[in-house]
């Protein structure tokens, strides 16, 4: 079920809620469908462990793991899980950094490019039906709204 069912369904009483809360709310059911969607489409490895690479393969360098933390949104804990299970199953590695040996940085493994390569026609195939009828001017419009959005969060914290 999608949330336009769930709004039609009158089972919610959605009358009165700031549209503010609501779109919150959106992003987080989202989350969790997109989330439920690409664990299922994925099997190997889950979202958040997909997530994490896609993110390593940006980087210009390998990244520490204070690095990918930031770049995530995530604690330091809840990365370093990941990439223990990512590790576990021959998909990252630790080494040390060339200049300071305490730090270590996170490389890919060639099994972990041979697996992107293997699903990238799967991951191109569901952006292309998510994103379907959308147009480059809203998702520029929702890329900016989203960003400032995470930078009055940022505010937040302090």
């Amino acid at each position: 079920m999608n949330i336009e069912d769930i709004v039609r369904s009158g089972n919610l009483d959605f009358s009165g809620i700031p549209l503010n809360y609501y779109l919150l709310g959106l992003l987080s059911a989202f989350d969790n469908r997109f989330q439920a969607m690409a664990d299922r489409t994925m099997r190997e490895i889950s979202w958040k462990q997909f997530f994490a690479i896609i993110c390593i393969r940006m980087c210009r360098k390998p990244p520490t793991l204070g690095e990918l933390s930031d770049i995530l949104g995530s604690s330091h804990q809840n990365v370093k899980q990941i990439l223990l299970k990512l590790e576990k199953k021959q998909f990252i590695a630790f080494q040390p950094d060339e200049k300071d040996r305490r730090k270590q940085r996170i490389v890919l493994t060639d099994r972990c490019l041979e697996f992107c390569e293997k699903n990238n026609d799967t991951g191109a195939a569901v952006m292309d039906r998510m994103f379907n009828g959308i147009t480059r001017e809203e998702l520029s419009a929702t890329i900016q709204t989203i960003t400032r959005i995470e930078k009055n969060l940022r505010g937040c914290e302090q």
